[in-house]
C-alpha cells in the first residue's frame, strides 16, 4: 500500500499562525501543514483541518475500515494493515474484527499526545519490531524537532517530511540497541523523574521501583507521590522496595528505579547512621556505634554497585545532584551528601548513558 502523507502537523500547522510562543518562532511560516493522509491515491484517512475524522461513507473494493479504541485501521486490497492511531474522541467504537487484532505494518500515531498508547500497542503485539512507526499531529507540544527527534529515537519512531509517500512493504528501520545502564542526575525540581520516564514511555513492560524510607505519610509526600503516579502509564507495573540490590540481580525486564538518594536514605536510616558522624568525633574518642553505621551503609553502595554492573536488566535510575547545592548545616546532611555524590560517580562511571537535568532540559554527560 501507498500511503502519501502530504502534512504532518496538528489540525493548524506548525507552526501555529499567530502563536508566539518559542516553539513556534523557531520555525518558518509552513514548515508542516495539517496532517492529510491518502492511501493508494482512492483512500482519504485524515480529512483536512477543522473537518471530522470517520470513515468515508463508501471505500473502494478490496478495503476495509473500522473504528477501534486504537484509532481507524485500514486494511487494503494487499493485505496491507495501517493504524490511524489517533484519539478518537465521542466516536463510537466498533468490535475490532479479527483483521484489526493482526499486527499493523505502518502506524500513524500523535506521539506527543500520550506517548504510552505506543508501549501499549506493543504490549499488546499491535506494533512489532517490523511495523514502521510515523509520528503525526506534531505542533508546539514539542519546543522544536531537535527535541522531537530525540524523544522518538527513545520511543523507536520517526517522523518524515510534508509530501513523504511511504510504502508498507517496507519493515521499519533497524533500532539502535538501547543503553542497558542510564543514570539521570538533576536538582529538586528539575525535571529529572520526568526525564527518566519520557524514555520509556514506549516500552510495553516497565516496572516503576518506587525506593525510599517507609512510613512517609505527610500530606506534601503523598502529593508528590501522586503527581508521579498520575504521569505512569496505566499498563506499567509499581514495586515499592529497598531491596535494590536482590532487584537488580534477579530481574531481566526493563526498570525505572526513582530513585537513588531515596534509597540511600532508607539505608541510611536502616543502619542507623544518621546520629552521631564519625568526621565529628572528638579526637582520642572511640569510634562507637556510628563507625559502624558507616561500615554498613559502604557495604550496601559496594553491593549496589557490582549489581548494577552485573544487572541484565534494562535500567533508568533517578539520582539527586549534590554537589551544586549549599552544604548541609548539619554534619549527617555532610556525611549523606558525600555519600550519595560517591555513589553516583560510582554508578555513573558503570553506565552507558548519564544525562544531567537542568530546568527540565537534559544535557548529556559523555565519558
Amino acid at each position: 500500500m501507498k500511503v502519501l502523507l502530504s502534512g504532518t502537523a496538528g489540525p493548524y500547522g506548525w507552526p501555529e499562525p499567530g502563536c508566539a510562543c518559542a516553539s513556534c518562532g523557531r520555525l518558518p511560516a509552513g514548515h508542516r501543514a495539517p496532517t492529510a493522509v491518502v492511501l493508494d491515491d482512492m483512500v482519504r484517512l485524515a480529512p483536512p483541518a477543522g473537518l471530522p475524522l470517520s470513515p468515508p461513507a463508501d471505500l473502494p473494493p478490496g478495503y476495509r475500515m473500522t473504528v477501534t479504541p486504537d484509532g481507524h485501521a485500514v486494511a487494503g486490497p494487499d493485505r496491507a494493515r495501517v493504524l490511524h492511531a489517533v484519539p478518537a474522541g465521542g466516536q463510537h467504537h466498533h468490535p475490532s474484527p479479527s483483521w484489526a487484532e493482526d499486527c499493523y505494518d505502518l502506524v500513524l500515531i500523535d506521539l506527543l499526545d500520550r506517548p504510552h498508547r505506543l508501549g501499549d500497542l506493543r504490549r499488546r503485539g499491535l506494533v512489532t519490531a517490523r511495523t514502521q512507526v510515523v509520528a503525526i499531529h506534531l505542533d508546539h507540544r514539542v519546543p522544536s524537532e531537535a527535541e522531537l527527534a530525540r524523544r522518538l529515537s527513545f520511543w523507536d519512531a520517526r517522523s518524515v517530511e510534508d509530501g513523504t509517500i511511504l510504502d508498507t512493504r517496507q519493515p521499519a528501520p533497524p533500532r539502535d540497541p538501547a543503553p542497558r545502564r542510564t543514570l539521570i542526575l538533576g536538582g529538586a525540581r528539575s525535571g529529572k523523574s520526568a526525564e527518566a520516564e519520557l524514555r520509556l514511555l514506549a516500552e510495553p513492560d516497565v516496572t516503576y521501583v518506587a525506593t525510599g524510607p517507609a512510613g512517609r505519610r505527610d500530606a506534601e509526600w503523598q502529593a508528590r507521590v501522586r503527581a508521579h503516579q498520575r504521569r505512569r502509564p496505566p499498563h506499567w507495573a509499581t514495586l515499592e522496595t529497598t531491596e535494590l540490590e536482590a532487584l537488580l540481580r534477579s530481574e531481566t525486564g526493563t526498570l525505572l528505579v526513582d530513585g537513588v538518594g531515596a534509597w540511600l536514605a532508607a539505608v541510611f536510616d536502616g543502619c542507623g547512621a544518621w546520629d552521631d558522624p564519625a568526621h565529628d568525633r572528638p579526637r582520642g574518642r572511640r569510634p562507637g556505634r556510628f563507625g559502624t553505621a558507616l561500615d554498613q551503609v559502604a557495604a550496601r553502595c559496594d553491593d549496589l554497585v557490582e549489581a548494577w554492573r552485573r544487572t541484565r536488566a534494562r535500567v533508568v535510575a533517578v539520582s539527586d545532584e549534590v554537589g551544586l547545592s549549599v552544604v548541609p548545616a548539619t554534619a549527617s546532611g555532610r556525611v549523606f551528601r558525600d555519600a550519595l555524590g560517591r555513589l553516583n560517580q560510582r554508578l555513573a562511571a558503570e553506565s552507558e548513558e548519564a544525562a544531567l537535568v537542568v530546568a527540565g532540559r537534559p544535557l548529556p554527560l559523555p565519558l
